[in-house]
């Protein structure tokens, strides 16, 4: 089996741009949390929700999306274009919120409709891969995992404000989808597509293979969004405390959203060695060793804190390596447990219950610096990199047997 399609690069550079620039919407109202903050006085609780109300809308959208079968009964690009552009609507609509409901609101808004960007990205690249389906799919990953960040790298420019992030982003999301909607065409694998079918949910939750492949996904994204939403914080806290010891100028917040953006974005990367290195290591040994290596950082990381940049960045830019670079191979691990006509599905019932977690593990940390402070708040995310990896070996058991 091998990829021959001269079309089939210049699809994915498409695909990842396309998704770079559309989950861009994604972190924009946590990348100006502290500015919103600062305006309307809100509690740390109250921060989170602005990361988490994505995350509940996301499952909302899913949901929809896998009960009415969405993903497998229209054209990819349609369900992309069409979601991009009102995820753009909804994002800039946080710019006529009078307060911390309207912005809440609006970020869930936007969470329901990224939901047809995420999953039909992944599916519209897998039509075009199968050998190096799981470079084709880390590519599309990595791609978004850089279009999260960059909200912090606008926030970092002088200037930029909420009004500058908010409107770039959604001229990104907009840009998106028109290089979708008139740029991509389908690939030489499609994916056949089926009538709808109330039973095809049901069918998918009851495949082995899937629920062990979900069940490390789960592991994954307990840990994945609360790192992605608070390290900017730690970061924060961190230079704070080393200014206080020396008795210095805290440093600028520039220097914090650039750094943020370096550690969330190194991920792309991360997620391109993941897939080159799944298809030759296997991809339950990848994911195995990506949970391991930042289930680790997730322990260490707190002993840096308040210490020098030079011992901070590179624990949290490893950490933002491998916490994102198995990312794209649990969905792969997905395209090949259920049959082909149920893969839309299939990955969108499994990114909703892994963002539904989310919502739970993001609101964790701040309870948890109150009580014991930043050096010791994170540890608790290794559990969810430990019970992955329990589950990928029961799945890597599973297919050895030929079951």
């Amino acid at each position: 089996m091998s990829d021959t399609h001269p079309g089939r690069w210049r699809a994915l550079t498409l695909l990842a741009i396309a998704e770079l620039l559309g989950m861009s919407l994604w972190m924009a109202g946590t990348a100006v949390g502290p500015r919103l903050q600062s305006l309307w006085s809100l509690d740390s609780s109250q921060v989170g929700w602005l990361t988490t109300a994505v995350q509940l809308g996301f499952v909302a959208g899913t949901a929809v999306s896998a009960m009415l079968n969405l993903a497998d009964i229209i054209a990819a690009r349609w369900l992309f274009a069409c979601s991009a552009i009102l995820g753009a609507i909804a994002n800039a609509a946080l710019l006529q919120a009078a307060g911390f409901e309207g912005a809440v609101m609006a970020r869930a808004a936007t969470g329901f409709f990224l939901a047809g960007v995420y999953p039909p990205a992944m599916k519209m690249a897998a039509t075009w891969f199968q050998a190096r389906r799981g470079l084709a799919v880390g590519v599309v990953v990595g791609a978004l995992t850089i279009g999260k960040a960059s909200p912090y790298l606008v926030n970092a420019l002088p200037d930029a404000g909420i009004t500058g992030v908010t409107l770039a982003t959604s001229a990104a999301a907009v840009l998106a989808a028109a290089l979708v909607m008139f740029g991509y065409r389908e690939g030489p694998y499609p994916f056949p597509p089926r009538p709808f079918s109330w039973s095809l949910a049901g069918t998918i939750v009851r495949e082995q293979k899937w629920r062990l492949a979900t069940g490390g996904y789960l592991g994954h994204m307990f840990e994945l969004y609360s790192f992605w939403a608070w390290i900017p914080a730690f970061l924060a806290a961190s230079a704070a405390a080393r200014a206080a010891a020396q008795g210095t100028e805290v440093a600028d917040l520039r220097i914090v959203s650039a750094l943020s953006f370096g550690v969330i974005a190194v991920g792309g990367a991360g997620c391109v060695w993941g897939g080159l290195a799944s298809d030759r290591l296997g991809r339950e040994r990848l994911v195995t060793i990506a949970m391991a290596a930042s289930g680790a950082c997730a322990l260490l990381i707190g002993f840096t804190f308040g210490a020098s940049w030079w011992l901070v960045a590179p624990i949290a830019l490893v950490w933002g390596f491998f916490v994102i670079a198995d990312s794209a191979q649990f969905s792969v691990l997905v395209t090949e447990s259920v049959p082909p006509h149920a893969v839309g599905t299939a990955l969108t019932i499994q990114t909703s219950i892994g963002f539904l977690l989310t919502t739970v593990t993001i609101q964790v940390i701040p309870p948890l610096v109150e009580r014991v402070g930043w050096p010791w708040a994170f540890p608790i995310l290794a559990i969810g990199p430990a019970l992955g990896i329990w589950s990928i070996r029961r799945l890597r058991t599973w297919r050895a047997a030929g079951r």
